[in-house]
């Protein structure tokens, strides 16, 4: 984790963040980096403006600046008393527009923020900021849930290792370069997961029927056994003799393996990849990062691959 020395937290004006701002400083001091504790001042609200109808709305502007700040310097004091690098800033604007514009502007290489919430409807943690950040971001995002008060004792790498596509194998190198950077920083039982499947299982049910089953067997365990090798060949980049690990090689689709795994393995930190087949510049989500983070309920971290180009633009 010594990579990350120029960190931005959001607070996102929410409570309970302190466990995810502690774990960000901490980051910061043990990489003798620093670390920026931002909050966003969104547009005024409409009545505010016709309430306040004599005043500038550069004042108006200014005295919810000042307000914020004050709110963020009792967040900070207690780190900068104690020598930690750690520095107060307000932005106005939207959010997560506003957040990638400071990453730009700065070089910032890591966002974390804490979760924005676990609805007991919906046990969704990410709402639509960190959704925006992970989609759109150029850094890595990490959501940290708010309830996260010790160390990560069991952390999950989600790959889909490839050798013939350079991209999605670089995003795979970053993944377990964090998970285990991360597990032996936090001594955790390391998680590698691998979700596999023939084909899309209509496409499959309908195959299966019109051949013999005994072809059909041979058929997925050649498949198995071909993601198997790519799952060794990508592990043998990393040492994991010295560290507790497991793997696992899920037959299945990914958006549903992956949060079944996590919560089968009480799993506190997932590190994955957001990469999609829509090139690079300009890219989205994929599906499966899309539907895995509506899925879980622990904190997450995310990578891009080298050559993102975020869609929001510097200011």
């Amino acid at each position: 984790m010594k990579r990350f020395k120029n960190i931005l937290f959001y607070t996102g004006g929410q409570a309970g963040i302190q466990p995810a701002l502690d774990r960000a400083v901490d980051l910061a001091n043990r990489n003798q980096g620093r670390l920026t504790v931002v909050n966003v001042i969104e547009e005024l609200p409409r009545e505010m403006s016709r309430l306040a109808a004599g005043l500038p709305l550069e004042d108006l502007q200014n005295m919810a600046t000042q307000a914020a700040r004050e709110r963020l310097e009792p967040l900070v004091a207690p780190f900068q008393e104690k020598g930690a690098p750690v520095e107060p800033e307000v932005l106005y604007g939207k959010p997560f527009i506003e957040i990638i514009r400071a990453v730009l502007r700065r070089q910032h290489d890591l966002v974390v923020m804490a979760a924005e919430g676990l609805s007991e409807l919906s046990q969704a943690l990410f709402g639509s900021t960190s959704l925006h950040l992970m989609r759109k971001c150029p850094c890595p995002v990490w959501v940290i849930k708010t309830s996260e008060t010790q160390r990560f004792a069991r952390i999950l790498a989600a790959v889909d290792p490839d050798p013939l596509d350079v991209v999605r194998d670089g995003v795979n190198t970053k993944v377990m370069e964090l998970a285990t950077s991360l597990a032996g920083l936090e001594d955790s039982e390391l998680h590698v997961v691998h979700a596999w499947q023939i084909c899309e299982p209509p496409v499959w049910q309908g195959w299966r029927a019109r051949v013999p089953k005994s072809q059909a067997d041979d058929w997925v365990e050649q498949t198995r056994a071909a993601h198997q090798r790519r799952l060794d060949e990508l592990l043998g980049k990393f040492n994991l003799k010295e560290m507790k690990h497991r793997l696992h090689l899920v037959e299945g689709e990914a958006g549903t393996a992956i949060p079944q795994l996590a919560a089968k393995e009480q799993i506190d930190l997932i590190v994955m990849g957001t990469l999609a087949r829509a090139g690079l510049e300009g890219y989205f989500m994929g599906n499966t990062a899309e539907t895995v983070l509506q899925r879980v309920a622990c904190s997450v971290l995310t990578v891009k691959p080298d050559g993102f180009v975020s869609p929001v633009k510097p200011d």
